[in-house]
This record gives structure tokens, C-alpha cells and sequence, in this order.
């Protein structure tokens, strides 16, 4: 059996991980929290992973990446990062939304989904996800409903009530603590929601990802891949005229 080798990168946020699969099994993480700029470390990093796994760059037959929200100057780099290993290792890419890699980790059942990531200057990163048919036996896809935003926690809000009525959802997030006052939680409590914690190690996610992309046929080159930075003129435009 031909296994497939994935080299997986996330850099939407300043932690910033790295990971390496085999098919969608995960057998190596690298992920550090320093003052470090993660775009200086990235390298150094990725050179533990590679000789602590004993695996070459040339043996990955895909390259998973976060292609946003998050960060422009991290998206930038690892953008950058990847393009360089495709062109030199003639292999494809797998673009992924850093959203999705939160989404993915619901425990909740519900039909919809709500991945939250922190935008700063008080703002978040979200979007929709709804349960559709199509995952493998047992399981089921989420696919994006509309687009990925950018707003304020009031505005936030505002969006879900109108976009989720009356049906049951999950907010997801590694920052549970962007919901900390009680008018945030008196929020949640009207539109019944709940609110799970998520891991911020996002590679692992965006490897498994990446490779269910591959199977679709859903890839990029480095000609093909861009960012997706969700600034928020276009996010507002976006939702109003959805």
C-alpha cells in the first residue's frame, strides 16, 4: 500500500505550527510559544522535525498550508514557504482555511458550526459550517455557508442571529476568553449556543485537511495559491449582500 507523506504549515497565527502525516495519521508536531517571530524560527523548526522523523523535504508527495484568515506578514511568509517547496519538489498544494482546521475539532453534533479566531483590535475571525452529507462512513463534511468574516463582537453577534435562526449551533475557538463578559455571555445564552474550546495547534488539522483536498482533486501550484486575508471592507460588503 503507497502511503501518502504530508508536510503541513501554519502560519495564519504568531505561535505558528508545523506537522508531518502519513495519509491522515499524524507522526510529528512542532509547535513552540516564544517572543520569537515565528517566520525566524519556522526553518530552524523544520529542520528538527525532518531529522527527528528521518524524512527528507523530497519524500512529501503534498504540501498542506493555512491560506487565512490571519495574520498578513505569517500568511505572507508561509505562503512564500510553500511555493518554494512546490516548485523545487515539482509537487502539489492544498490550500486551507485556518477556519476549517478550528471547525473540524467541534465535539458538537449540531448542524452548524461557528469556528471563531482572534482578529485583534477587537475583532474576530469567523465563519459558518454546515453538516453536509459526502464525509467518509459515519461521518459527515462541513462546507462553508457564504463567506469567512471580520467584525466586532457586536457585529459578530449580530450575523449569527440572523444567519442561525433557530437552528442549533457551536461556537469553536482556541480563544474562549474572547467571550468574557457577561453581556458576551448573555449573548450565547439567547441564541443557545455553546461555546467549545479548540486547540490553536492548527498543522494537524490543516494536514488532514489538506489531504481530503487532495482526494477531491482541490489543489493549487505556486502560480494558483493565494491568501485569503479577509479584510474587513470586503467581509462587511460580503455579508450585507448575502
Amino acid at each position: 500500500m503507497v502511503h501518502v507523506l504530508v508536510l503541513a504549515l501554519d502560519t495564519s497565527s504568531p505561535s505558528g505550527s508545523l506537522a508531518v502525516l502519513r495519509d491522515e495519521k499524524i507522526v510529528g508536531v512542532v509547535s513552540t510559544a516564544t517572543g520569537e517571530v515565528y517566520s525566524s524560527r519556522m526553518f530552524r523548526e523544520l529542520e528538527f522535525l525532518l531529522g527527528e522523523l528521518s524524512v527528507r523535504m523530497e519524500e512529501f508527495e503534498l504540501f498542506a498550508v493555512a491560506a487565512g484568515p490571519g495574520s498578513f506578514t505569517g500568511l505572507r511568509v508561509g505562503l512564500a514557504a510553500v511555493k518554494g517547496w512546490a516548485e523545487v519538489y515539482r509537487k502539489p498544494i492544498a490550500p486551507v482555511s485556518a477556519l476549517e482546521a478550528v471547525a473540524v475539532q467541534a465535539h458538537s453534533n449540531a448542524a452548524l458550526i461557528v469556528p471563531v479566531l482572534d482578529a485583534r483590535r477587537g475583532q474576530l475571525y469567523f465563519g459558518l459550517y454546515r453538516r453536509a452529507a459526502g464525509g467518509a462512513p459515519g461521518e459527515s463534511l462541513l462546507v462553508l455557508d457564504g463567506e469567512e468574516y471580520m467584525m466586532t463582537p457586536s457585529e459578530f453577534f449580530e450575523a449569527v442571529r440572523e444567519r442561525a435562526a433557530g437552528v442549533e449551533f457551536a461556537i469553536v475557538t482556541p480563544r474562549p476568553e474572547l467571550f468574557p463578559a457577561e453581556a458576551m455571555q448573555n449573548q450565547i445564552a439567547k441564541l443557545k449556543a455553546v461555546v467549545e474550546p479548540a486547540s490553536s495547534v492548527l498543522a494537524p488539522f490543516i494536514g488532514q485537511l489538506g489531504l481530503r483536498c487532495a482526494q477531491r482533486g482541490e489543489l493549487a501550484d505556486p502560480l494558483t495559491l493565494d491568501a485569503n486575508y479577509v479584510r474587513r471592507t470586503d467581509a462587511q460588503l460580503h455579508w450585507k449582500e448575502s
